[in-house]
């Protein structure tokens, strides 16, 4: 039976949405009539100069100049340049507001909770900018950060990207290697850190930790401690180190003087998740970030001012970047820091209550282990000004979409979202215009010339296929850092289909315009050459209450490749042959024969990258024999050893 939308916004919904302004304004100044978001979305893409200059004038970007120039080598992908007479900076248009409304809530667990104002922002912000400048920070230099997201991780971005610099950062659980990865690549001149940071109760040092890392970065002029866990720090141990409240001292609060830059000039360093070498270091620009974002916020996500942001996110994740970004359109962020679960499921829906937020972003992982102990936030929360929920890390399942609408809140826009680090922002995404129907992403973002290609480069609809965006976009990446020939850049992207970004998703592009991600390409199964989805597999298999989570691979075996999946169990369950036979009639049943594994084996724990990804391509490496290069990269490595020379595995 077909499907029916688990929600549609109201007429008072779309009429008050954002993107019903914006088409007005469309149809004022560029004459085109969309009355609707697959007309809108249409001219979007064949009108990409005047798309993107409406996105320009109805956010209202601040520069000093900006240019008679919307698209220069238009043609050429990569190599087409966006607004390249525009001078602005990211800062300025992050700081328009400084009045006495709260900026930033932020909570670490139970232990600490603190706000700033918009004034209080902006004034840190000076001072953290003059202090940096003392130090000789300018354009072009890199100031890194190993921080829990705080207000100062916001900051210290806002103070850097002011001055010109390049800002990157890392959550604190990563280790003293991850890190190294990471930053020994850039060369930062000052290096921001906690002193430590607090999950699940307990409390982690990190003074020790960066010592290390000071140790391997010669060219860091300056760390800066910020305290998080503890207010009295002995620092003399680390000469080079220094209080942030010392480092600020005598620098007063007060006008910035923002760098006018180049629309394309280096806004932060983010990194690939580097679980199959050392991570590529993704280098984004000042005014495609700042006016993808707005874009996305204000027309995707119906972002206004006012409103209260929240999305679970660490600062070693794109999202983090994404949620900063809310302060463009004058909203507030609320930041949380730990666990999600501690002291307990209701921690997240309590800030919510509290906070009156009214966006909640988190991850498919989080919503499908709330529905797996089966809590109802419903049940227990008011949740009367939440409004829209997003969700991204990996594909949400249709089960996640009705859990949502069932157990959380019926009259909620619920987008699942997706695109990466690679373009700091989405290639598909929600609308507030659109339907939700389950397991489909709404739509395709407004700008972005999403299509699927098949083996051929055909561009196909309603069959799986290859998510590529065949034309330029303002926030694809500046380049890549130590990459002076681009070599690294196009082989990454453009390799696949020349001139032509294919992003490494398999999706399927449905008739009704919306979208479904099957996991990435390089996960994709190929058992008698039938090209499979890894999320196909655990859409059926994560069904089951048995089940907390799953991964799965193709293992090479007769001259063909197998599926092989590993299950993660609630706590105490074994895996027999009764359970066994359930989890391959759920797939068969719902899938084909060739999705059921060959072999299910149970497994303790399931590897993943800092921000929560299931690691396939790890797992597969270890299954076969083969090293897998960068175990910083994830979270939990010792979990690859419980899928080393597994008997059941045992090639003949």
């Amino acid at each position: 039976m077909e499907p029916q939308p688990l929600w549609s916004p109201s007429p008072q919904r779309r009429a008050e949405a954002n993107l019903a302004r914006f088409a007005q304004r469309v149809a004022a100044d560029h004459g085109a009539r969309c009355h609707d978001y697959a007309s809108l979305y249409d001219w979007s893409v064949r009108e990409p100069e005047r798309f993107w200059s409406a996105v320009w004038d109805f956010c209202g970007v601040v520069a000093s100049t900006r240019g008679a120039t919307v698209l220069a080598d238009g043609p050429r992908m990569p190599g087409a340049r966006w607004f390249p007479e525009a001078r602005l900076n990211f800062a300025e248009n992050l700081l328009r507001r400084r009045d006495e409304d709260t900026a930033l809530v932020f909570r670490g667990e139970t232990r600490v909770r603190r706000s700033l104002s918009f004034r209080e922002l902006h004034d840190a912000v000076s001072r953290l900018a003059q202090a940096l400048r003392a130090e000789g920070v300018g354009p072009g230099d890199r100031v890194a950060a190993i921080v829990a997201n705080l207000p100062e991780a916001i900051v210290g971005l806002l103070a850097t990207s002011s001055l010109g610099a390049i800002w990157s950062s890392c959550s604190p659980d990563f280790g003293v290697q991850g890190i190294l990865d990471r930053f020994g690549q850039i060369g930062p001149r000052v290096l921001l850190s906690v002193d430590g940071y607090f999950y699940a109760g307990k409390t982690h040092d990190n003074l020790g930790k960066l010592a290390q890392v000071l140790e391997a970065l010669p060219e860091v002029r300056r760390a800066v401690v910020i305290p998080y866990v503890a207010e009295v720090h002995d620092l003399a141990a680390m000469p080079r180190a220094v209080r942030l409240d010392d480092f600020v001292s005598g620098f007063p609060g007060g006008e910035i003087a923002f760098a006018q830059l180049p629309f394309d000039h280096p806004l932060a360093i983010l990194y690939s998740s580097g679980t199959t070498g050392v991570p590529k270091c993704i280098v984004h620009g000042q005014g495609g970030t700042l006016l993808q974002h707005l874009k996305e916020h204000q027309l995707q996500t119906d972002l206004k001012r006012g409103d209260r942001l929240f999305y679970f996110t660490t600062c070693g994740w794109m999202m983090w970047n994404w949620l900063v970004s809310g302060l463009a359109t004058g909203a507030t962020l609320l930041l949380y820091d730990g666990s999600p679960f501690h002291p307990g499921a209701a921690t997240l829906w309590n800030y919510c209550d509290e906070e009156r937020m009214t966006v909640f972003g988190t991850s498919a992982k989080y919503i499908d282990a709330l529905a797996k102990i089966g809590f109802k936030p419903r049940d227990s929360h008011s949740l009367a000004s939440l409004r829209t929920m997003t969700s991204t890390g990996s594909p949400l399942v249709a089960e996640s979409f009705e859990y949502v609408y069932h157990n959380i809140k019926s009259d909620l826009l619920l987008s699942s979202i997706s695109g990466g680090t690679d373009i700091v922002s989405c290639f598909v995404l929600g609308s507030p215009w659109l339907p939700v129907w389950p397991g489909e992403i709404q739509c395709r973002g407004l700008g972005m010339k999403v299509e699927v290609f098949d083996e051929r480069g055909v561009a196909v609809v309603g069959e799986k296929g290859e998510l590529v965006c065949s034309a330029p976009f303002p926030s694809m990446p500046v380049m890549f850092w130590n990459d002076p020939d681009s070599a690294k850049y196009r082989a990454a992207y453009f390799e696949r289909f020349p001139g032509v970004w294919c992003h490494g998703d398999w999706m399927e592009l449905t008739p009704r315009g919306t979208c479904i991600i099957y996991g990435r390409s390089d996960a994709t199964l190929n058992p008698g050459g039938v090209r499979i989805g890894t999320a196909e597999i655990y859409r059926q298999v994560e069904r089951l209450d048995e089940v907390v989570e799953s991964l799965v691979i193709g293992q090479d075996w007769d001259n063909d490749v197998r599926v092989v999946l590993f299950v993660r169990l609630r706590e105490g369950l074994v895996l027999d042959d009764a359970l066994v036979k359930r989890i391959k009639d759920t797939i068969r049943s719902s899938t084909t024969p060739r999705h059921v594994p060959a072999k299910v084996l149970q497994v303790a724990d399931i590897p993943r990258t800092k921000s929560g990804k299931i690691v396939e391509l790890a797992v597969r490496e270890v299954v076969h024999g083969r090293p897998v290069k960068n175990r910083e990269a994830l979270a939990n490595a010792e979990a690859l050893e419980l899928f080393r020379d597994r008997p059941e595995l045992a090639t003949r």
